[in-house]
């Protein structure tokens, strides 16, 4: 389980005194916590790794956007720590799908949606985002449906 990961990851950092990966793990512990307190008042129980996976994946997009940022503003230093965490936050994310295999995931899921068009890209993300979560970059995903619904 991956709440289970975290934590004995959280306890290898501590005990290595490797302050970056002990600061993101504790950052991805606390987004977690958020999303189960977020669960509750939704009558929904506790994150699943489903759930924890696409956390992962949001938290990752957040900080190449940071990234970015500091990069357009000169500030190289606060980039290169975002790249850091985006590091160690990678490590507990399922392996990644390449694009040959998102290419695939998203030619079957048309198939299997009757997809026609392009009015039909929502219904086949969806699919996907259902069967693929934390495994799929859907910005490419996406780009690839469009091709494939032209």
């Amino acid at each position: 389980m991956m709440r289970d990961e975290l934590t004995a990851a959280l306890k290898e950092a501590m005990k290595a005194k490797d302050s970056l990966r002990l600061s993101t793990i504790r950052l991805v512990q606390a987004a977690i916590k958020d999303r189960d307190i977020a669960n509750r008042t939704a009558g929904k129980g506790e994150a699943s790794d489903e759930d924890i996976a696409q956390l992962l994946a949001k938290l990752v997009k957040q900080r190449e956007e940071s990234a970015r940022i500091y990069d357009e503003n000169a500030r190289a230093e606060l980039a290169d720590k975002e790249r850091a965490e985006i590091a160690v936050i990678r490590t507990f994310m399922p392996a990644q799908m390449s694009d040959e295999e998102i290419h695939a995931a998203a030619a079957q899921a048309v198939a299997e949606t009757g997809a026609q068009g392009p009015k039909d890209m929502g219904k086949v993300i969806g699919h996907l985002k259902e069967h693929h979560a934390g495994k799929m970059d859907f910005a490419k995903a996406s780009g690839i449906v469009k091709d494939l619904l032209k």
